[in-house]
């Protein structure tokens, strides 16, 4: 068999040496247009799992590595003055150059053909060979000349940033944020090998400019940037090469393989250098690559199993690096946060890492995070413990008059289930369930405000006598048996009206006994859908008070709290979003005009709902479409119904539009949260694909929304927030006394539960290498 493999960094010398060692026999030759020992960058990164892998693959050159890195377990986050270090991490760096050699000579070993100084595009013979590997890097020649094959998208990043390096000795993965006149910088620096370190300087665009940093050159560059952070480098200078100001340009390709020839490291995706992944992806491709060749009995088996089994991998890695650049993007949203607080959305910014995590590895640490989150709480007037507080989670929210006991949610749910809008023994025993079961805050399902506003058939409504009665036996209960508030959320179907129940078809149009529906605009939601009224302002009126009736309705039931829901593509959303807006009056055109009518309608059931008692708006954040709806008019959006005074935003995302294409992943929608609660100040309320909590812990303690709802969590357990209560010790959740007994045995149990898991994982969690090297060498002083 015959190989070429067109790169010769990291990816293309992996493969080279792990197909080699699969076929002894087989012609492998790596072409690299550049010198054997020309690299740009510094230092790389790995982490502990990552050299396992490396081990269980090639013990040679994993030796090797291994004898060159330089180990630490540290990440420290430099902040406002102050530093906060967190252990448990397992990092090794080395030097690029050395990496390379290291892999040059043991493919050399193996009998690969090196060819260096070799101008790819002009080589010949690769017709003949049997597999041809493209790992020519992220500005791959080859990716570019079939770009109508392979599909690359490049999204070029905002940020600026600089690779430099340091003389200067570092003990931990660095983050260093400085403030400036002209604005924030950030360092992600790390040591690499005895008195070496990588140095990457980032900032906005906007901080670049008035820095004035385009106008200098490499060297003046360092200066400035030595400038700004020599409190932190001192003495030691800055080093370049070819440390040019770039944006970073996130590379996702459609197809991976074509004919013979695959796609490997930088040339197929790229991830984001603030999870330190690139490097990985690029070998860890190449594990990939030969681990199929050796399954699949043809080059094209071969490279079919390997782009199928190795995608999913890369896009979750792509998706938490997406993640990770877009916090360090929007840093000047956490600049105001108490730097423990700041210092804790650093480590949980990927979602990788968790608040039980960290308990596990930095517990003073999480203790500082829940006492920092604790005197926030006490400084908005509620008499909390400052010096033994419990997890966010169970930390009291105020709004307006209205104290929730904990900030666990349960989700507004639609049940389906009422007869002609009239919620039944189910929904009685549903909601009652959930209230006694520990949660602060229960939701009803959408609330329709006439018969012609439900979604289906067995939608609840609030628009006559019997469906008032219904709801206060069911607050009553909630009030007479729990600690819960509950909140009703009332809405209009619009367009998405007169369909189906959700499990005899989701959005499916009614085939008999439907009815007429209404919208923004003309535009059905599928093409056989029944085509919306374009509302006059005579239907507007007649809407708009059928919400303020059933908003007083809702007041004579006793409700703790409203929620008028202007998201999903029901009615009023259809007013916000521009894809289902396309009138040309006042209410149509600009986000100021499309907010118009929600905003009358808000205002009318602000005027008619209780001063003391709060009220919230549920959004769609994203339309997840082009042309729709962004995080930044979710922003404006949340202003606007903040100044019509909203208490708390819902921020919830799509389902506008059927083709809409949401990224999904565990909680997905958390950083519409983020965005819109720290840029527009508003308090906020997440959800979507939140399912424990240690996750509620995480996104409150990171400051990304002040409730958490959950929606299937609760269905399967009503008792989920008593649980967690037990889990973390918080003993003043309510429980009614004929539960008693059970909520007493559930935290006996669960001191131990927790003391036995936590040592288990502690004992099954193996020694970081820095662990394992600092208990037989110290590490070098400064």
């Amino acid at each position: 068999m015959k190989i070429a493999i067109i790169g010769g960094g990291p990816a293309g010398l992996y493969a080279a040496i792990l197909l080699r060692k699969q076929r002894p026999q087989a012609d492998i030759t790596v072409y690299e247009r550049n010198r054997a020992d020309d690299t740009f960058g510094f230092g790389v990164v790995f982490s502990d799992a990552t050299l396992d892998n490396f081990e269980k693959y090639d013990l040679p050159s994993y030796r090797r590595i291994t004898q060159e890195f330089a180990y630490w377990d540290d990440i420290a986050v430099h902040f406002r003055g102050t530093v906060h270090r967190v252990g448990g991490n397992g990092f090794c760096g080395c030097s690029r150059r050395m990496l390379l050699m290291i892999l040059q000579e043991r493919a050399r070993e193996l009998g690969v053909h090196l060819i260096f100084e070799a101008e790819i595009d002009e080589i010949e013979g690769l017709a003949d060979a049997d597999l041809v590997v493209l790992a020519d890097g992220i500005n791959s020649r080859f990716r570019e000349k079939f770009t109508a094959h392979f599909e690359p998208e490049v999204d070029l990043r905002s940020n600026k940033f600089a690779w430099m390096g340091s003389t200067k000795p570092l003990d931990a993965f660095t983050f260093i944020f400085q403030e400036t006149e002209w604005g924030p910088f950030i360092a992600h620096a790390y040591q690499y090998e005895i008195g070496h370190s990588t140095w990457i300087f980032e900032t906005d665009p906007a901080t670049f400019k008035r820095a004035g940093l385009e106008s200098l050159d490499e060297k003046q560059s360092a200066g400035r940037m030595h400038e700004i952070f020599g409190e932190f480098l001192g003495s030691y200078p800055l080093l370049t090469n070819r440390s040019m100001w770039r944006n970073f340009p996130m590379i996702r390709s459609k197809r991976w393989i074509k004919d013979n020839m695959v796609l490997l490291g930088d040339a197929k995706a790229t991830a984001h250098f603030s999870i330190g992944s690139g490097t990985k992806l690029a070998m860890e491709d190449a594990i990939a690559l030969a681990d199929a060749m050796h399954a699949a009995p043809t080059v094209e088996a071969a490279l079919q199993l390997y782009e199928r089994g190795r995608r999913e991998e890369v896009e979750k890695t792509q998706h938490a690096a997406d993640v990770s650049l877009v916090w360090f993007e929007h840093v000047d949203r956490f600049w105001k946060f108490d730097p423990v607080q700041f210092a804790f959305g650093v480590m949980t910014r990927a979602k990788a890492i968790t608040y039980d995590n960290l308990n596990l590895r930095a517990p003073d640490f999480v203790a500082e995070v829940d006492r920092a989150f604790a005197r926030q709480v006490r400084e908005k007037g509620i008499d909390v413990d400052v010096e033994n507080p419990v997890a966010p989670m169970f930390q009291p929210l105020r709004l307006r008059d209205m104290t929730l006991a904990n900030r666990a949610v349960v989700s507004p749910m639609c049940m389906y289930s009422a007869q002609e809008g009239v919620p039944g023994d189910f929904h009685f025993v549903h909601y009652g369930a959930r209230a006694i079961g520990g949660a602060g805050l229960i939701f009803t399902e959408m609330t329709c405000v006439s018969r012609d506003a439900r979604i289906t058939p067995g939608c609840a409504g609030l628009w006559n006598d019997g469906q008032q009665a219904a709801w206060k036996r069911i607050v009553d209960f909630v009030h007479g048996n729990s600690a819960a508030k509950i909140c009703l959320q009332l809405g209009h179907a619009g367009r998405k009206g007169a369909t189906k129940l959700m499990w005899d078809g989701m959005d499916r149009p009614l085939e008999q006994g439907g009815w007429d529906v209404l919208s923004a605009s003309a535009i059905p939601y599928f093409p056989d859908s029944r085509v919306p009224r374009e509302m006059d302002r005579a239907a507007m009126d007649r809407v708009r008070d059928e919400f303020v009736a059933a908003t007083q309705r809702g007041e004579a039931c006793g409700f703790d709290m409203l929620e008028l829901h202007c998201a999903h593509g029901y009615l009023l959303a259809s007013f916000i979003s521009p894809l289902t807006n396309r009138r040309s009056d006042e209410y149509g055109g600009s986000l100021e005009n499309r907010l118009r009518y929600p905003l009358e309608v808000f205002s009318a059931m602000r005027a008619a709902w209780p001063a003391r008692k709060p009220m919230s708006v549920r959004i769609s954040a994203t339309d997840w479409a082009e042309g729709g709806i962004t995080g930044d008019d979710a922003v404006a959006i949340a202003r606007a119904f903040a100044e019509a005074g909203v208490d708390l935003v819902d921020v919830s995302t799509g389902q506008t539009v059927r083709d809409a294409q949401p990224v999904y992943g565990r909680m997905f929608q958390t950083p519409f949260s983020d965005q819109v609660r720290n840029e527009a100040r508003v308090a906020t309320m997440c959800v979507g694909n939140i399912t424990t909590a240690d996750q509620v812990n995480t996104i409150l303690a990171a400051g990304r929304a002040d409730l958490v709802a959950l929606g299937r969590p609760h269905l399967v357990d009503p008792s989920f927030t008593l649980r967690a209560a037990a889990w973390y010790g918080a003993n003043d959740v309510a429980c009614p006394p004929q539960y008693l007994p059970g909520k007493e045995q559930i935290f006996r149990n669960s001191v131990r539960d927790r003391q036995d898991f936590e040592e288990l994982k502690i004992k099954g969690k193996p020694k970081t290498r820095a662990e394992l090297r600092a208990a037989t060498k110290p590490l070098a002083a400064e």
